[in-house]
């Protein structure tokens, strides 16, 4: 199961974290903690981040389901943080130029 098109992939590269940030995409942090297979009374704790957008959430929900149907540990529990890395205040466009030297 692909969690991204080919054209979320390539908006996804570093050159283009700018504009991601400019289209509401922010930076999403999950706290899987998750039974052991083999000891199932044992818990683990895994780290996600990915840029998202808020409040759907497709690239956080498509790992969930990842996880549901690709690996062995069962979930316990997901709790998640959300932040927009450049709001709306914090943007302004700047049509001028200053040369020095």
């Amino acid at each position: 199961m692909a969690m991204f098109n080919e054209s979320e992939r390539e908006s996804m590269r570093p050159h283009a974290d700018m504009e991601m940030m400019l289209k509401g995409y922010g930076l999403t942090t999950a706290h899987f903690l998750y039974h052991l297979p083999d000891h199932p009374h044992l818990l683990q704790t895994f780290i996600w981040q990915q840029y998202d957008l808020a409040p759907k959430f497709p690239a956080l929900y498509g790992f969930i389901e990842f996880w549901k149907e690709k690996l062995d540990g069962p979930l316990h529990s997901v709790t998640y943080t959300h932040r927009e890395l450049v709001s709306e205040r914090e943007w302004r466009n700047v049509t001028g130029e200053l040369v020095l030297h």
